[in-house]
């Protein structure tokens, strides 16, 4: 590797809490690296390239800005990405790789998004969000919630996050059933779950829970038509991505309560537009992503990034992003 001029430009991405500076040790880099920090988000293509055209090091936060072809061909000075997680499916990791750009990846604990998963079925179950709106606006009692024990919870995959998931619900005295594209009987039974056939796994569910990775084989996996077969009484929570479903056929579905609600942390477009019909639904419980944000992620996720950079500098070895699954 060839010597990189010191010191270098690095950007921070998207950090909406002001917070990266202070979640791991940046002295590290003093002397070695001018920090950028950006706390808005920049939807527009051209606006983006301005922006990160200086930088020889940008810091992504998971998803928050996508990093495709059309962007990586227009940055000559960018040298290294580093991004939060595992794996990042909207940075385009080959067309970085034929430019020689590495994109580094960090640690990752899903426990933030298992708890969190469970707090949005709990809370739109249970009016939660609804009713503390009510009582500060000097309401009182204005809804009945359902129970979960007893109930059917269905999981879209098994992964070490749905498995997780199935666990708790067992321990609420649920029954789980699960499905995915490579799900067995046999795994199924592994965490607890019976394994059904996909239409079952949406007609039998009271809360249907999605777990799945987004790939070309998940995209709009639940449509229209799987939403026409759950009950009217079902809610579906969705703490994974947002493309998995599709957005309009729910908002349909919604509207015209084919189902009783929906428990949303993941869209389509993020930023979730002002004007989107999910801020104003009555049946829709909406977060801004924050399944994985804690502060334990975040130290993890910032003080990696660190690491990464440092080996970076000095020629080290450092952990790779894989590409996205297809």
């Amino acid at each position: 590797m060839n010597a990189i001029p010191e010191p270098v430009d690095i950007a921070i991405l998207d950090d909406y809490q002001n917070v990266a500076l202070d979640m791991a040790d940046w002295s590290q880099l003093q002397g070695r690296a001018i920090v950028t920090v950006f706390n808005d988000h920049i939807e527009d293509p051209e606006a983006l390239v301005a922006r990160l055209l200086p930088f020889d090091i940008i810091c992504v936060m998971r998803e928050r800005t996508p990093l495709p072809r059309a962007i990586l061909e227009k940055l000559p000075q960018l040298k290294l990405i580093v991004s939060t997680g595992r794996r990042n499916a909207s940075i385009d990791v080959a067309a970085a790789t034929e430019r020689g750009i590495p994109v580094a990846r960090t640690g990752y604990s899903s426990d933030a998004t298992i708890e969190f998963t469970w707090a949005m079925i709990l809370a739109s179950a249970r009016h939660i969000a609804s009713e503390n709106a009510s009582l500060r606006s000097g309401g009182w009692q204005r809804s009945i919630g359902a129970h979960l024990r007893g109930r059917t919870l269905a999981i879209l995959g098994l992964g070490n996050i749905g498995a997780e998931v199935a666990r708790i619900g067992a321990a609420f005295g649920m029954k789980i059933i699960a499905w995915s594209q490579n799900m067995t009987a046999e795994n199924a039974a592994a965490a607890g779950a019976e394994f059904v056939a996909k239409d079952q796994v949406f007609s039998q569910a009271d809360i249907l829970t999605i777990h799945l990775v987004l790939s070309g084989r998940t995209r709009g996996l639940v449509g229209a038509r799987e939403l026409a077969l759950m009950k009217p009484t079902a809610r579906l929570v969705n703490t994974s991505r947002g493309p998995i479903v599709d957005e309009a056929a729910l908002i349909d579905a919604l509207r015209a309560r084919k189902i009783a609600g929906a428990a949303i942390d993941v869209f389509d477009v993020e930023p979730l537009s002002p004007l989107h019909p999910f801020r104003s639904l009555d049946n829709v419980l909406a977060t801004p992503h924050i399944g994985y944000v804690s502060d334990s992620a975040y130290r993890t996720f910032y003080s990696d990034t660190v690491a990464d950079i440092r080996a970076f500098l000095d020629g080290e070895p450092f952990p790779l992003s894989p590409p996205p699954r297809v």
